[in-house]
């Protein structure tokens, strides 16, 4: 059943102290999400590939059961069979047999990919909210932009209550939330990198051609971008389409992708947003990165925020997607000094900085050379205006015959392939796995208070006590 709108969320929405971040791909699961948001924080699922994630979960055979339950409380059957039909392997595919792949995203997207991506997000933002009244987000790029549509279209069906982006200057997702709520068709302006300055590309969604006619539309959820200065901030509430209701504002010792630093290739005093001003925009706030602890909670309220936004922390604990092997190691090599947070400048095909960790299992670089997922290749103008696609991280030969350059290839690692294999759903290529890419954050100050010194795992609750000591589930 579709929920009803809602043209002012933010007067009903109880703030949270305490968002999980949304890690991808499939770190910050629907198991994470859920158990977060069932104590009264904002539990939040990663949008990044879940279009994959579903459909190698099915591979796997779906032995708990819990992907196959999700579908069939989509709205709409006739949409889910046909995903069945392809991709459900009862007793799940044989371990050193590879995933079959779906086609790669683009511009011009088939109906039958869009629907994938509908469900698969249904299905992730559904378990997320199962069995609870507490509140779940779902998190997506600013750079990942060809999945996005769709894929907020699915989380609102199944009821998302945030929608959280970062990676770039989303300027046009409030107005598409208010647009969906409504079964309106919508548009998004795509990042092309073309010599013709005055042409641009976009990307269009139809919401009314897969539903049914119905006369509930769906609650619009609260936008929170995810910024790295104050004038950003002030940006995206002059120039969005839309209401924007809240920011993360993320320090760059915070995992994953990072904000450039404004000069050269290290960060300085210039690359610290003012929290201050954001703060006089009057809108809610949350401070990320190095905020793992109960005294970095009461720093940010004290400051105005109300709370922040913990990745690492909730990275490492039972119900993260990460392999337990990887876990464990990496608990190991912080115990033992060992561990080493790297900013690489380099690895990410987006061009933006990104924290790692090597480990055991991804010492085999070349194993990741083939872009046959595609989220983040690189839009291009050919010249005859048709557009093309091409990553970095993919094979050198095609990416230079598309206008690519050596530079632009020189130390890219494959994300898509590598995230993917950090949470157990990794390719296997002439019978070799792919090595897992694991990123991280810098502040591992957490541990030791949740663990102790005789103890090898903890549950995302432990870490929300950790943090709210004295039982604080909401803010103001």
């Amino acid at each position: 059943m579709l929920m009803l709108s809602n043209p002012d969320s933010s007067q009903a929405f109880n703030y949270p102290t305490i968002i999980q971040g949304g890690m991808g791909a499939g770190v910050s699961n629907w198991r994470l999400a859920r158990a977060v948001a069932e104590r009264g924080q904002l539990g939040v699922v990663s949008g990044t590939a879940l279009d994959t994630v579903l459909i190698r979960r099915l591979q796997d055979g779906d032995p708990d059961g819990h992907m196959r339950r999700a579908l069939a409380a989509f709205p709409q059957p006739e949409m889910v069979r046909p995903i069945l039909d392809a991709w459900f392997v009862p007793g799940g595919k044989p371990a050193d047999a590879p995933y079959k792949l779906k086609p790669l995203p683009t511009a011009e997207m088939l109906r039958e990919d869009e629907a994938l991506l509908i469900v698969a997000n249904f299905v992730e933002v559904y378990l997320a909210k199962e069995g609870h009244a507490g509140m779940v987000g779902i998190n997506l790029l600013e750079k990942i932009q060809l999945p996005t549509l769709p894929s907020l279209f699915g989380a609102m069906l199944a009821g998302v209550d945030v929608v959280i982006m970062g990676g770039g200057i989303p300027l046009g997702i409030p107005g598409a939330l208010d647009k969906m709520a409504r079964l309106e068709p919508v548009e998004m302006r795509l990042n092309v990198v073309t010599s013709d300055r005055d042409r641009v590309y976009s990307t269009s969604f139809h919401p009314g051609t897969h539903m049914r006619a119905a006369q509930d539309v769906l609650s619009r959820p609260l936008f929170f971008a995810v910024i790295a200065s104050d004038v950003l901030a002030k940006t995206l509430v002059k120039k969005a389409n839309g209401r924007v209701d809240g920011f993360i504002i993320e320090h760059h010792n915070a995992g994953g992708h990072n904000a450039p630093p404004r000069r050269g290739d290290a960060y300085g005093e210039r690359d610290v947003c003012s929290v201050e001003k954001v703060a006089g925009l009057g809108l809610p706030f949350w401070l990320a990165g190095g905020c793992a602890s109960p005294d970095q909670v009461a720093a940010a309220r004290a400051l105005g925020a109300r709370g922040v936004q913990i990745g690492t922390a909730f990275a490492c604990c039972e119900e993260s997607g990460i392999l337990e092997t990887i876990k464990a190691e990496i608990i190991g090599m912080h115990r033992a000094g060992k561990l080493d947070v790297i900013t690489d400048f380099k690895a990410s095909p987006t061009g933006y900085p990104f924290k790692r960790v090597e480990v055991e299992a991804n010492g085999r670089r070349d194993a990741c050379r083939a872009c046959d997922l595609g989220y983040l290749r690189t839009i291009y103008a050919k010249d005859d205006g048709t557009l093309g696609y091409r990553c970095p991280a993919g094979p050198r030969k095609p990416f230079l015959s598309k206008g690519g350059t050596p530079e632009e290839a020189e130390g890219k690692h494959c994300l898509c392939n590598g995230l993917l294999a950090t949470i157990g759903l990794g390719q296997t290529r002439r019978g070799i796995p792919v090595a897992p890419l694991v990123t991280w954050g810098e502040d591992m100050g957490f541990l030791d208070p949740i663990l102790g010194t005789d103890r090898s795992s903890y549950t995302a609750g432990e870490v929300l006590d950790y943090l709210l000591p004295g039982g604080c589930c909401v803010a103001s």
